[in-house]
């Protein structure tokens, strides 16, 4: 029997050392992601609303559309995904939806934010939080949702209550988040060193994650092997494909603008784009069912200066 998303990724969490997780926006990022031997992704909300609406993170993007993405980018891979919770949508009736939903789907782990509605993205400002007993019901309807449906999905429990409050206010949440079952804890825009390190303390027998905002984010971006002293279990990459991948087509308009193609390099081949996609072992389970006439066919093929374009 094949093993579940939620206990490969549970074997991660109880593997040495520390393992880092590119966010992924959608099917083809994941199926990249997968392809460089990563073990697991994950979503990004961020990243999500920019691809699918281009529009910012700000609580536009709604329940269904991060699930229709989500089971596009599921359905892709193989490896563990987990999924950007967000504040789970509403109170914790909504949480526990969300947490059915996101079974239903193939998620191995899903974080929820304690967050207000609307939500604001995390390293930016105009954060607010829920009340703490809030907050807390949160992850516990989280919790029951997981038991009501016999699965293990993994449960990352996310404060913004640093920057909203005070770190001495998200290190109290994290805790409690902890007592009522948590799998996994995450403070949000941690300032330094020193507090990356406190919060790892805590709750010793619960994992802790580091979200690495790159390019500017508010909480140091340690090396593997700094994160892992300190004391984390996994990490996030939340916009290092997103970014590149703007940047990247911002340079190849500018080429085209100018009346060239992208330089050799930073292009794939046509042959790696279709390997990457899919159409090599589409090709190969295709033969499989192929008839007399489709063998004839393809020894018929014209020569290739006649041939149909693969465009």
């Amino acid at each position: 029997m094949a093993e579940s998303p939620a206990k490969a990724l549970r074997r991660i969490l109880d593997s040495p050392g520390v393992h880092l997780g590119p966010a992924c926006f959608d099917a083809l990022s994941a199926k990249v992601v997968e392809r460089a031997g990563f073990d697991y992704c994950f979503t990004s909300g961020f990243s999500i609303s920019a691809a699918r609406l281009g529009l910012p993170d700000v609580g536009l993007i709604s329940f269904g559309e991060m699930m229709d993405q989500g089971r596009q980018i599921i359905q892709a891979v193989s490896i563990p995904i987990i999924a950007d919770g967000d504040n789970g949508y509403g109170n914790a009736m909504n949480v526990k939806r969300t947490i059915r939903e996101a079974i239903r789907a193939g998620y191995a782990g899903i974080f929820l934010e304690d967050q207000v509605s609307p939500k604001a993205c995390g390293h930016t400002r105009g954060r607010k939080v829920v009340p703490r007993d809030e907050a807390v019901m949160r992850i516990k309807a989280a919790i029951d949702a997981r038991k009501e449906s016999g699965s293990d999905i993994v449960i990352i429990a996310r404060t913004d209550s640093r920057q909203a409050i005070s770190f001495d206010e998200s290190l109290w949440r994290s805790q409690a988040f902890a007592d009522v079952g948590a799998d996994v804890l995450l403070i949000d825009a941690l300032a330094s060193r020193e507090e990356m390190k406190a919060f790892c303390e805590i709750a010793p027998s619960v994992s802790k994650m580091a979200n690495l905002l790159e390019g500017g984010g508010k909480t140091p971006i340690l090396n593997p092997t700094e994160l892992e002293a300190v004391g984390f279990k996994i990490a996030a990459y939340p916009l290092s494909l997103m970014g590149v991948s703007i940047r990247a087509m911002q340079n190849a308009l500018t080429s085209i603008k100018g009346g060239q193609i992208p330089s050799h390099g930073s292009i794939p081949t046509f042959e790696e784009i279709k390997e990457i996609v899919g159409f090599n072992s589409y090709y190969e389970e295709e033969k499989r069912y192929a008839t007399s006439v489709d063998k004839v066919s393809s020894q018929n093929v014209v020569p290739s200066v006649w041939a149909r374009s693969d465009g």
